[in-house]
């Protein structure tokens, strides 16, 4: 019996397969409703926490730096730091800590937030023991919960704590300030407040809630209910990128599925932290979920084995396909596909295997022309440099014949012809390191001859670097555009030429004193001498070494062009390509 899924037209059976495929179309519908659901009351969740928390934020804000701020004008009272500079006798050191006293109790009256104001301060007057303002000695400093924090700053908040006080002890957070005048260290500034007055605000109206207020620093204030732990919860929340934000905590200990959501003002340095279980968030969307996959289990059950069947039918001879493509490569072996398919799949095997074949044939004659291209781009671009170099020594030799005597010109001709001869080379691509450097010594000496004194040039180059090949011509169109273009109108130039190794590299320095890369418009040239050489040496590099190798030209400091030029150390000549 002929097997349907080979003859009949694959879109006549997949009609006839549509109910089963409607089906598990509805479970993936039904689980991304849930998804999009669960994930909507989150996002509304967080953001009404995070409006919450952002007026609750500003309102405890607000009270707290009020509380610095006095902090602040207290601590540079005159009469306050001419007392604990401590140089008047007893009786007026009396009368100033009355003052001192009368005015910080002042605050407590004034401001129902402040439980008690501490001084800590050398030889300190004792003050009475239900007085509200105490002058502490410098000594008792180092037992206090800020004492720590005041060692790296100038000022800090405390966590809360318990302070005793006539009525007992009462939690409180303080506030502590160094007072220093003329660098010296006098004393510090302590404010304590009532801590149920900011937990009422913290609180705010939402009975039940687990919240942390947090300086920037990463100090637990204060926190209420029953938030996670700070190791816990450090780790998903920066304190000091000044955003507000909501975070998802994933785990299997306590901080398991806990939606974090937290608030930082512009120009504030708390956050509030609030934490919600996530199941309490999404307990209605998973009661939804459990009907919906009772309902799709049912369905599904009901044509599990049609599915099973039909999708084994499908993907078969998909599967069989990818694999084919997947393990092929030009020139490698091939995997067999089915031949006896006689519908759509058959098709696509039968393309695929003429699709091949036409690769195999396109692949090898690309590779031919490419190569043949690659050799024919390199010849060409190594000829077309020397008609061009010829041309603009001919044009010097021209001029030189003007201005100049015969005796330089017999010089000029004795050189040329070194030149040329290494310029030649029997037609080879590449030479050694120094006859380039000889070639390039020949050209510099001509220029001198020209120059007088005015043209300097220097050389450095170890001998084992010598021996090393490299494309010829390579720098002579760089010293000439410096010669031609970068010392026009110049009386003296200087040229520096180095080479050093660089790691795996070989690294050619080329520089000039002159004008460099930006020249005045008035000073160029009509005719563009050295753009022609420079972006031929370019084109040689590349197509003989690729993008890894090449020319970087910049501007000097003190002025005149930097070339740098990266080649292979090269211990003998590339072999030339076959056609």
């Amino acid at each position: 019996m002929t097997n349907p899924f080979k003859k009949f037209r694959i879109d006549r059976l997949f009609f006839h397969s549509f109910a089963a495929v409607l089906i598990v179309v509805i479970a993936v519908i039904a689980w991304t409703s849930y998804s999009n659901s669960s994930k909507a009351l989150v996002e509304t969740t967080s953001h009404y926490q995070q409006q919450l928390l952002d007026e609750l934020n500003n309102e405890i804000s607000t009270r707290l730096v009020m509380i610095e701020q006095i902090s602040l004008s207290s601590s540079r009272d005159t009469e306050l730091i001419d007392f604990l500079l401590n140089r008047q006798d007893e009786f007026e050191r009396h009368r100033r800590r009355v003052a001192v006293e009368s005015a910080l109790a002042n605050l407590t009256y004034a401001i129902p937030l402040i439980q008690g104001i501490d001084l800590y301060m050398n030889n300190p007057i004792p003050s009475e023991r239900q007085s509200y303002i105490q002058f502490r000695d410098f000594g008792t400093l180092d037992n206090r919960e800020f004492s720590k924090c005041l060692e790296k700053n100038d000022f800090c908040w405390s966590q809360e704590y318990p302070f005793p006080s006539s009525q007992g002890e009462v939690p409180v957070l303080s506030f502590a300030r160094k007072i220093v005048y003329d660098d010296d260290y006098l004393g510090v500034l302590v404010i304590h407040i009532k801590a149920n007055e900011i937990r009422k605000l913290l609180t705010g109206n939402s009975d039940g809630s687990n919240r942390i207020l947090a300086s920037i620093e990463g100090q637990q204030i204060m926190k209420i209910g029953d938030p996670l732990d700070q190791s816990d919860w450090s780790e998903w929340i920066n304190l000091k990128n000044g955003k507000s934000g909501y975070v998802h905590i994933k785990g299997t200990d306590k901080s398991a599925n806990t939606l974090l959501v937290y608030s930082r003002l512009d120009n504030s340095v708390w956050t509030l932290i609030e934490f919600t279980s996530w199941n309490q968030i999404t307990s209605s969307s998973l009661k939804l979920a459990e009907w919906i996959a009772l309902i799709g289990i049912a369905a599904v059950l009901l044509v599990l084995l049609l599915t099973h069947y039909i999708s084994n039918q499908f993907t078969k001879p998909i599967k069989q396909l990818v694999t084919a493509m997947r393990m092929y490569s030009v020139g490698g072996s091939k995997v067999d596909l089915p031949q006896d398919y006689q519908n759509e799949f058959g098709y696509l095997f039968a393309g695929y295997r003429k699709q091949n074949e036409r690769i195999e044939e396109l692949y090898l004659s690309l590779e031919r022309r490419h190569e043949q291209q690659r050799k024919a781009e390199i010849e060409a671009l190594q000829a077309n440099i020397n008609p061009h170099f010829l041309y603009n020594m001919l044009d010097q030799l021209n001029w030189m014949a003007i201005e100049a005597g015969q005796e330089e010109l017999s010089r000029i001709l004795e050189l040329m012809g070194r030149m040329f001869r290494i310029g030649l080379s029997n037609g080879n691509s590449f030479i050694t390191i120094e006859n380039e450097l000889l070639h390039i010594q020949c050209y510099l000496e001509i220029q001198q001859l020209r120059w007088g004194d005015g043209l300097e040039y220097r050389i450095e180059a170890a001998m084992e670097l010598q021996e090393l090949f490299i494309p010829k011509l390579t720098l002579q169109p760089f010293v000439e555009n410096s010669i031609v273009h970068g010392f026009n109108k110049q009386r003296c130039g200087e040229v520096v030429i180095l080479m050093e190794k660089a790691g795996d590299a070989l690294r050619v320095i080329i520089e000039d004193n002159g004008a460099g890369l930006k020249q005045p418009v008035e000073r160029q040239q009509k005719r563009h001498t050295g753009g022609y050489g420079i972006r031929n040496v370019r084109e040689r590099i590349a197509g003989y070494f690729g993008e890894a190798y090449g020319v970087t030209l910049t501007e000097r400091e003190e002025g005149g062009t930097r070339v740098e030029i990266m080649l292979p150390l090269l211990t003998e000549p590339p072999s030339k390509p076959d056609v």
